[in-house]
C-alpha cells in the first residue's frame, strides 16, 4: 500500500433522508423520515461512534456519508468535497476514498467468486496496479489482516465468519481509502473474535491514518474503539461529545437510559434500572415536539409542543434537549 496521505475531516450539516413508501397499490405514498436534521463533525484521523436503537437512521447516515445514498437535503463534506453534489466520475474518484464494511461479510460476497479476485477487483476497476501485480499487492493485504496464505483460490464458505469480515476489510483497504465506515462490523461474531477484529480495525486506523465511522449496538465496543460519540434517536442526533464525556457525564435522558441498560460484568457496579417504556415512534409517524418525549422520565408540557434546542454544554459535547441532565 502507499504512503498514507492525511485524512480527511468529515463535516454534515442539516442531513435529511427521507423515503417514500407506498402503503396500497392504489394510495398515497408514506414519507420515512429516516434522517432529520443531522448535524455533526468528525476530526481528521479520529473515530465516531454511533449507537442507538434498530431503525434510528445509523446504517442511513453511513450509506450517505459514503455516496451510497444521496440525501434528501442537507451538506456532507469530507475533506472538502461536497459529497451530495459529486456525479459521474467526480462520484466515483470519492469512491476511492470512502469505503464502507458491511455488517454482514458473508452477503456482501459473492459466494460462486473465489476470495482473491473478490479482493482484487477494486484495484483492478480504479487501475491502481497492472494486471501483474495485482494477485501480489492483494495477497500482501491477506497478510496485513491476517489471512492464511492460501486465501486467493478459496471460495467465501470456506472461512470461519471472523475470517469472512477480515476479508471484507481487506477489500475495502484495497483502494487505499483515507475515510471508512464499519456497519456493526463485529455483531454477528463470537465475544473472542470480536476483540480480534476490533483490535485489528484501531491497528490499521492508526497505521493509515484513517477517520472513521463505528457503527454499533454495542456501548461497550463503541466506549473501546471511538475517539467522540454520537447517541443517534429516531434520525436526529441527540447527543454528541468527546467518549469521556458521553460515556461519564451524559446529559440526555436517552444517553442516560442507553447507558443504564448495558450489562457489567462487575457484580458490585450493576445497577437496577427500569427498561424505556413503549416502543420507538414510528418515522413515519414521529411525535410532535421532542421525538423522546413519549418514553422520557423527565418530559414537562413544553416538551410535548417545542423542537428542543441544540446545547453545548461544553467544548465539542452538544445535546438536544430542553431539560438536559447537568453534567
Amino acid at each position: 500500500m502507499t504512503q498514507r496521505r492525511s485524512a480527511p475531516a468529515v463535516s454534515v450539516r442539516g442531513l435529511a433522508k427521507v423515503y417514500r413508501q407506498r402503503s396500497t397499490a392504489f394510495g398515497p405514498p408514506v414519507l420515512i423520515q429516516a434522517l432529520a436534521g443531522v448535524d455533526v463533525d468528525i476530526p481528521a484521523g479520529t473515530t465516531l461512534g454511533v449507537v442507538g436503537e434498530s431503525g434510528c437512521g445509523k446504517s442511513t447516515l453511513g450509506r450517505c456519508l459514503v455516496s451510497l445514498e444521496r440525501p434528501t437535503e442537507g451538506e456532507i463534506r469530507v475533506g472538502g468535497v461536497a459529497v451530495e453534489r459529486l456525479r459521474g466520475g467526480e462520484r466515483r474518484r470519492f469512491r476511492r476514498r470512502a469505503q464502507y464494511v458491511f455488517q454482514d461479510p458473508f452477503s456482501s460476497l459473492d459466494p460462486r467468486m473465489r476470495v482473491g479476485p473478490q479482493v482484487a477487483e477494486p484495484m483492478r476497476v480504479h487501475k491502481l496496479v497492472s494486471r501483474r501485480e495485482t494477485r501480489h499487492a492483494t495477497e500482501r493485504l491477506f497478510d496485513r489482516v491476517g489471512l492464511p496464505s492460501d486465501s486467493w483460490e478459496r471460495f467465501p464458505h470456506e472461512f470461519s465468519g471472523g475470517q469472512r469480515q477480515r476479508i471484507v476489510i481487506a477489500r475495502a483497504l484495497a483502494v487505499d481509502p483515507d475515510f471508512l465506515v464499519a456497519d456493526e462490523p463485529v455483531s454477528a461474531l463470537d465475544v473472542s473474535v470480536q476483540a480480534q477484529i476490533l483490535n485489528l480495525v484501531l491497528d490499521l486506523k492508526e497505521e493509515l491514518g484513517l477517520t472513521m465511522v463505528f457503527i454499533a449496538h454495542d456501548l461497550s465496543v463503541v466506549e473501546f474503539v471511538s475517539d467522540r460519540v454520537a447517541v443517534m434517536y429516531l434520525g436526529r442526533v441527540v447527543e454528541c461529545g468527546s467518549r469521556d464525556a458521553v460515556f461519564g457525564r451524559p446529559a440526555h435522558p436517552y444517553t442516560k437510559a442507553l447507558l443504564a441498560s448495558a450489562p457489567r460484568s462487575d457484580p458490585k457496579d450493576r445497577q437496577p434500572s427500569a427498561p424505556l417504556p413503549g416502543d420507538p415512534p414510528s418515522p413515519a409517524n414521529p411525535p410532535k415536539g421532542c421525538p423522546f418525549h413519549p418514553r422520557c422520565e423527565r418530559a414537562q408540557g413544553r416538551c410535548k409542543t417545542a423542537h428542543p434546542p441544540l446545547l453545548e454544554l461544553a467544548e465539542g459535547h452538544t445535546v438536544r434537549c430542553i431539560y438536559p441532565h447537568k453534567p
